[in-house]
């Protein structure tokens, strides 16, 4: 459904330019919930808007391959592009107060995508009330007519999945659909995204940095640290056996259920500030088992099954 082909994403700054995204590869199934893991700044967002040609102040330089239904999305002019977004790729973005406009009714904003399908505006309205009720809104013949500041959070979160399913799109991004929700909330977002691969057969790339979520419903993960892909597998491989040091250091800081394990573990220092020109691996300078060759010689990418791979010096 979605490949990504060593994508680079670099931004021009004083001096240079800025490496956000390196050699990313992945690629994700029809049907399949693909989760991209990491810490806040590590590339997760911007991945998602290279994929929707959504990158801002064309500022940056784009490097890569990007396949959707093996078309490549980078060589498509803005038409074409605008044809595929909403279409055949839908997106859920971090901050829905933000992504809805607040001077149109909620389900004027969802309406507003049938609309392009050239329907007749009963017909339009009868479908957005049935959205409404299929994501559970509470009365869903109001709540069209709400303004987004008149819903919660939660609320919000689910017109902007009704927004994103009336074109009933192949492949649905997902970036951070759960933040600033409460945990009830959240249950229920992913419980929505769930029904969506079951009953659609849609595939979702999910962006977090919520290891409970990626268990909760992902088939696969890729951990990214710092723009890289530092290691990447089924949820089983990554939980029950992770490989790469940065992996199994977010696994020791994860929460346990005894307080016998003590206080929480932390990783020491902090994500570097990477320019297209440096080498060696980037995360060399918190890992405790970095050597020399780290700072000097990127990792070769290492693989322990046709699904399961990362790259370290030392492991």
């Amino acid at each position: 459904m979605l490949k990504l082909d060593r994508l680079s994403v670099e931004y021009r700054v004083r001096g240079g330019y800025l490496s956000a995204v390196k050699d990313v590869s992945l690629n994700i199934g029809e049907g399949e919930i693909f989760a991209v893991v990491g810490e806040s700044g590590c590339g997760k967002s911007t991945i998602a808007h290279s994929i929707m040609r959504l990158l801002p102040d064309r500022n940056e330089r784009v490097l890569g391959g990007i396949y959707f239904e093996g078309h490549d999305l980078n060589a498509l002019n803005d038409r074409q592009m605008t044809g595929v977004r909403g279409k055949k790729i839908g997106m859920i973005f971090q901050n829905p107060l933000d992504s809805l406009n607040p001077v149109y009714r909620s389900g004027s904003q969802v309406a507003e995508a049938i609309f392009l399908d050239k329907k007749n505006r009963a017909e339009v309205w009868r479908e957005v009330i049935e959205f409404y009720r299929e994501m559970k809104m509470p009365d869903p013949a109001q709540s069209v007519r709400s303004f987004p500041h008149e819903l919660s959070g939660g609320m919000r979160q689910r017109v902007m999945i009704a927004m994103m399913l009336a074109r009933n799109p192949k492949l649905l991004i997902a970036d951070e659909p759960t933040t600033a929700l409460d945990v009830t909330i959240e249950a229920q977002i992913l419980e929505i995204m769930s029904r969506l691969r079951a009953d659609f057969n849609t595939s979702i790339l999910l962006i977090t940095h919520n290891f409970g979520i990626v268990a909760e419903i992902a088939d696969r993960v890729a951990v990214m640290y710092a723009g890289e892909v530092a290691e990447q597998g089924s949820v089983f491989e990554i939980f029950q056996s992770p490989s790469h040091p940065y992996t199994e250091l977010l696994m020791k800081a994860l929460p346990h259920q005894s307080k016998r394990e003590g206080r929480l573990r932390t990783i020491e220092g902090s994500v570097p500030r990477i320019t297209s020109a440096a080498p060696g691996c980037r995360f060399c300078n918190r890992c405790p088992a970095a050597s020399e060759r780290c700072e000097k010689h990127a990792p070769p990418v290492k693989h322990l099954s046709s699904t399961h791979s990362y790259a370290c010096h030392n492991r």
